[in-house]
């Protein structure tokens, strides 16, 4: 049989062989890219107070936007800002590792792995997730190691700067609690607000970039704790200990779940406090140089290139802020020399 018999005898029994393989060739790079996912839902929530829509192709995505942000709806001036995740199926049956963080410019990467990865411009803030039923093995995955990242991200590059301090005010006036980790910061916010003291955030902050005074938001509708503050507090015995982002185990409690607690989202800030948890001495304030706070949360800024440049400026706002050391070893002690502090200032 000639070569020319043989391939009309292909094609007749294989019609649409050669079609099918064209098409094959034309749609499986798109398909692998996943360039045309589909993301049917949409929801808008307001982290910090700022609107962001997420969409997605999956609820569990919204449910877990829901668990991290639903506490607010307050909104401030401003386009939404959109998170696009999108879920396929499939994937082994434990949750993927913590992802991996790099940045190039503008340019930012969370990869955990093939399946799990995602990629942010701080620059345009166009960003997209691609997640596997995996990720949804552990609840607080997606939540701390995706969803709010990226979501913090975003603002952080576009209308808020973050600070590793705790917030607290009375009669008004805001005190940011500065240190080390493990120098007491989430500890003794939540001993003022047990005495009175305002609550806004325990751990982080977000300063205000546009703010004409230096005036900041936090996380207050929950406190985050280490497992042995238990021992401190016994009416935080009840609250299980889970997994927090980047592996770090804590407690997680709704400011709900704590009876006549004072919070409030913002606080306008009149001093700054350098918290150094020591053995061997009482309560003792003492104030330190002008800048030294706008110094050493520049040094601190996790961000990079452009954004950190933006953030450092910004910080800048804060050199006028009285700044002080505080050496305190009785929870109380330090609370009130806090006490003193805010009837001075």
């Amino acid at each position: 049989m000639s070569t020319a018999d043989l391939s009309a005898e292909l094609k007749a029994r294989h019609p649409t062989r050669s079609v099918d393989a064209s098409a094959n060739v034309r749609e499986k790079p798109q398909k692998a890219l996943l360039y045309d996912m589909d993301l049917p839902l949409r929801k808008t929530f307001y982290p910090l107070g700022y609107a962001v829509d997420v969409v997605t192709n999956d609820p569990r995505v919204l449910r877990a936007a829901q668990d991290s942000f639903g506490h607010r709806r307050l909104r401030r001036g401003m386009t939404p800002i959109e998170v696009r995740i999108g879920v396929t199926p499939g994937g082994p049956s434990k949750c993927p590792p913590e992802p991996t963080r790099r940045e190039y410019g503008h340019l930012y990467s969370l990869v955990a792995d093939q399946a799990n990865q995602a990629i942010i411009d701080l620059k345009t803030l166009t960003n997209f997730a691609w997640l596997n039923d995996a990720a949804f093995r552990c609840p607080p995955y997606v939540r701390y190691n995706f969803l709010e990242k990226i979501v913090y991200l975003l603002l952080g590059a576009s209308v808020v700067t973050d600070i590793h301090a705790a917030c607290v005010s009375r009669r008004g006036k805001g005190i940011l609690l500065c240190g080390d980790s493990g120098a007491g910061k989430s500890t003794l916010a939540y001993g003022c607000a047990r005495v009175g003291w305002t609550y806004t955030s325990d751990d982080t902050s977000y300063l205000i970039n546009d703010a004409k005074t230096p005036r900041v938001i936090g996380h207050a509708h929950r406190l985050r704790f280490r497992p042995e503050t238990q021992a401190l507090f016994p009416e935080l015995s009840r609250f299980e200990i889970t997994p927090r982002m980047e592996g770090k185990p804590s407690i997680e409690v709704p400011v709900t779940a704590l009876p006549d607690m004072r919070t409030s989202a913002e606080a306008t800030i009149h001093a700054i406090v350098y918290l150094q948890r020591r053995t061997d001495t009482r309560a003792q304030l003492s104030g330190l140089p002008k800048r030294t706070a706008t110094r050493r949360m520049q040094n601190e800024l996790f961000s990079a290139g452009e954004i950190r440049a933006k953030h450092a400026n910004i910080l800048e706002s804060l050199s006028n802020v009285p700044t002080y050391e505080l050496q305190y070893t009785d929870l109380n002690n330090g609370i009130e020399a806090l006490e003193m502090l805010i009837a001075g200032i």
